[in-house]
């Protein structure tokens, strides 16, 4: 029998899943998984607001599903690790199979 997650990890996963249901915020890590952005980069390549990316960065920063690093005078965001990049994948490969009609597979 697997042992349960503890009080703590689980609100840890629903604070994180909580973030990741917005749209925004799901397409910003979708992008960080594959590499480093600055916030003018994710917003245009978004179509989005600077202001409004540069919040969605904040929040998902201090949830620790990103983490930075300094370029001369520019921010570069990136997702924070393994773990954030394969939920990232997973769900929207679920989704995938959810819209398109793929098979389900294990």
């Amino acid at each position: 029998m697997q042992q349960q997650p503890t009080d703590q990890q689980v609100s840890a996963a629903v604070d994180a899943f909580r973030l990741l249901s917005d749209g925004t915020r799901l397409r910003l890590m979708w992008l960080l998984s594959s590499g480093e952005y600055d916030v003018g980069s994710l917003a245009e390549t978004l179509a989005a607001a600077r202001p409004s990316v540069s919040q969605h960065l904040a929040k998902l920063r201090l949830a620790g599903l990103v983490q930075t690093r300094r370029d001369g005078r520019r921010v570069l965001y990136r997702a924070r690790d393994v773990h954030v990049r394969s939920l990232i994948k997973e769900a929207l490969f679920h989704a995938d199979h959810e819209v398109s009609g793929i098979p389900r597979h294990d």
